[in-house]
């Protein structure tokens, strides 16, 4: 079974629909890096600042833009994915639904601006990260989490051609 990967648009900027097979690329890296065996279901919605501002503020009470949220499903042990999904499973569906994200499309063109690279590499990259805290992953402290973090993105960042850490510096 494959994965469902459900884009949707809260903003009118024309390159949204053109990064969804980007977005598509850059989950299925990471859940095939990540060793996850289950078919999922991520749901992702592209945004602009006012938008992900909006849902920043009625989710984490942060009054400001971001450029991406990350809402898991699940707490899963990063790194060490269930060898049996099931108990995961939407009954309904058969698929693992692992969470949602949200991308500010604003915010990343102005960062693939700022780190001198494609708006496309960097939504790339957002969309790596969020996977990754759908998977478990997090970067509260500056020290051992935070390693691990970057050191998995690194990895998926190699897989997708166009995308290695040469170009990015995080």
């Amino acid at each position: 079974m494959k994965n469902k990967i459900n884009i949707s648009y809260q903003c009118f900027d024309i390159k949204a629909p053109l990064m969804a097979g980007h977005i598509r690329k850059c989950i299925t890296a990471t859940l095939t890096a990540e060793k996850v065996s289950a078919a999922c279901e991520i749901n992702v919605m592209i945004t602009d600042d006012v938008g992900i501002h909006g849902v920043n503020l009625a989710s984490r009470n942060i009054d400001k833009p971001t450029d991406v949220l990350s809402f898991p499903m699940f707490q899963l042990e990063p790194g060490n994915p269930p060898a049996d999904w099931t108990e995961y499973e939407d009954p309904e569906t058969g698929l693992v639904p692992l969470g949602d994200m949200c991308i500010s499309l604003e915010r990343a063109t102005a960062q693939a601006k700022e780190f001198g690279h494609s708006v496309k590499r960097e939504v790339g990259y957002l969309t790596i990260h969020s996977m990754l805290h759908l998977l478990g992953y997090d970067h509260l402290d500056e020290g051992p989490m935070k390693k691990q973090m970057r050191e998995r993105e690194h990895v998926v960042l190699a897989e997708i051609p166009g995308m290695c850490k040469k170009e990015i510096d995080y």
